[in-house]
C-alpha cells in the first residue's frame, strides 16, 4: 500500500498448553517478514530445549540485571520463575523491517500494550478444558500439582479475554495459523496506520484531478 508499510508488534497470549509456541513456530517458518522474540527465563531447560532457540536461560541475577537496565519490554513471575521479552529483539526487528511476534502470558501482554499502544493482542484459546489438560500432561515435565496450578492460572487468565483485540480458538493447527496470519495482514492495512500517507495521497489525487479538469473541456 505504501512505500513504507507499517511493522506490526503481534502478541500471542493465553493459557499454558494453549499451543502458542507451536503456532508461532509455524508462522515464522512460513513468513520471512516475521521475527520471533526468544523470551528470557530463570526456569531450567526442559528436555530437548536449547538455549537461544527455545528460551534464553538466565540466572536470577542476570535476569534482575536486565530489569534494572530497562532491558526488558515486559516481564512477569509465573509459578515461581521469571519470564521476559528482551528489548533488543524489538530493536532488531525495527532495523530489518520485520514484524515482531511475541509468545507471552497475559501479564506480559498487558505490559506490552501499556508500553507499545499500537501492539496487536491475540488471545489463543484451547477448544476445551480436556484438550488443555491433555496438552499439559503431554509435556512430561508437569506433575499433577503443576498441572492443577497451571489450570488455576488459566481460569484467571480467561477473564482477560475482553482486553484483547482478537481471539482465536486453537482447535485445528492449520486453521489457527491461517487466522493469526490473516490478523497480521489485516493490521498492516488498517486505515489508522496509514493516516499521514492517506492524507498526502488524497491531496495529490485531488490536485491531479483538478489539473486534469482544468485542461479538459468537460
Amino acid at each position: 500500500m505504501t512505500s513504507a508499510s507499517p511493522r506490526i508488534l503481534l502478541v500471542l497470549a493465553g493459557p499454558s498448553g494453549g499451543g502458542k509456541t507451536t503456532v508461532c513456530r509455524r508462522i515464522v517458518a512460513s513468513r520471512p517478514d516475521v521475527r520471533f522474540s526468544v523470551s528470557a527465563t530463570t526456569r531450567p531447560p526442559r528436555p530437548g530445549e536449547r538455549d537461544g532457540a527455545d528460551y534464553r536461560f538466565l540466572s536470577r541475577d542476570s535476569f534482575d540485571a536486565l530489569i534494572e537496565s530497562d532491558g526488558l519490554l515486559e516481564w512477569a513471575e509465573v509459578h515461581g520463575e521469571r519470564y521476559g521479552t528482551p528489548r533488543e529483539a524489538l530493536v532488531r526487528a525495527s532495523e530489518d523491517g520485520s514484524h515482531m511476534l511475541l509468545d507471552i502470558d497475559v501479564q506480559g501482554a498487558r505490559q506490552v500494550r501499556e508500553r507499545e499502544p499500537d501492539s496487536v493482542l491475540v488471545f489463543l484459546l484451547p477448544p476445551t478444558a480436556e484438550v488443555l489438560v491433555k496438552r499439559l500432561r503431554q509435556r512430561g515435565s508437569e506433575d499433577d500439582e503443576k498441572v492443577r496450578r497451571r489450570l488455576r492460572t488459566a481460569l484467571s487468565e480467561l477473564e482477560a479475554v475482553r482486553e484483547f483485540d482478537y481471539v482465536v480458538v486453537n482447535d485445528d493447527l492449520d486453521l489457527t495459523v491461517s487466522a493469526v496470519e490473516a490478523i497480521l495482514d489485516a493490521e498492516v492495512h488498517r486505515t489508522e496506520r496509514h493516516r499521514e500517507w492517506l492524507l498526502r495521497h488524497a491531496t495529490e489525487l485531488g490536485e491531479a484531478l483538478e489539473s486534469d479538469f482544468a485542461g479538459s473541456h468537460i
